[in-house]
């Protein structure tokens, strides 16, 4: 096997995003977050601020509690009036997430990656999460806010991550089915995340190569 690719889902204030990056800089793996969004812009032509703006919509909206048809791999196109609907801004950032699937070994951040890339051989859903109380130091340590983060602000910032997955996939994003490893990040730390991501990875895939392993 000559590339992996790591979904990683995470609770606000869990450590996922740094948790990732650290993953990727050991494995020597390129990791993809907010870059999505841009990458997307590009390559529909629609700007990069509406994919963001739809974000911010989909908050406020009482429908977005309401799961739509789930994602099937297509996008539409230019001509249709729901070309810059928020079910086809989702499409296309699933298009360039499955694109670099495709074509290398990477780690995704959020955006429903483990459903879009859900079925491929080569895929680890990583899921991590912590209780409240050590997200809210997590988040006040890292300046999320200026070190004003609440632990209203994160229990609204993961109700909206399940709504959003549930939104575009139908699916419960806390449910465990959905990931492969799901990892405690207050009992074992970033780095012992870290570590277990990668004995997870020699155990599944012993046949991939990487120096870092």
């Amino acid at each position: 096997m000559d590339k992996i690719v790591i979904t990683i889902a995470r609770y606000y204030g869990s450590g996922g995003k740094t948790i990732g990056e650290m993953l990727g800089e050991e494995l020597g793996i390129p990791f993809y977050n907010k870059e999505i969004l841009r990458m997307a812009s590009d390559d529909s032509g629609i700007s990069e601020s509406l994919f963001a703006q739809a974000d911010e919509k989909l908050k406020k909206s009482t429908l977005f509690r309401i799961a739509r048809k789930a994602y099937d791999g297509t996008v539409i196109p230019p001509e249709s009036k729901d070309f810059l609907s928020n079910q086809n801004l989702f499409n296309y950032q699933a298009k360039i997430i499955r694109a670099l699937a495709d074509e290398q070994s990477c780690i995704i951040i959020g955006r429903c990656g483990d459903y879009v890339l859900s079925g491929r051989k080569n895929l680890i859903r990583v899921f991590i999460y912590a209780d409240p109380d050590y997200c809210l130091e997590q988040a006040k340590k890292r300046g999320a806010f200026g070190g004003k983060t609440t632990m209203k602000y994160i229990e609204e910032t993961n109700r909206y991550r399940a709504d959003y997955y549930r939104y575009y996939t139908g699916h419960d994003w806390n449910d465990c089915r959905n990931y492969d490893l799901c990892l405690n990040s207050a009992a074992i730390g970033f780095e012992g995340c870290v570590k277990a991501i990668k004995e997870y990875i020699k155990v599944r895939f012993p046949e991939y190569k990487n120096d870092a392993l």
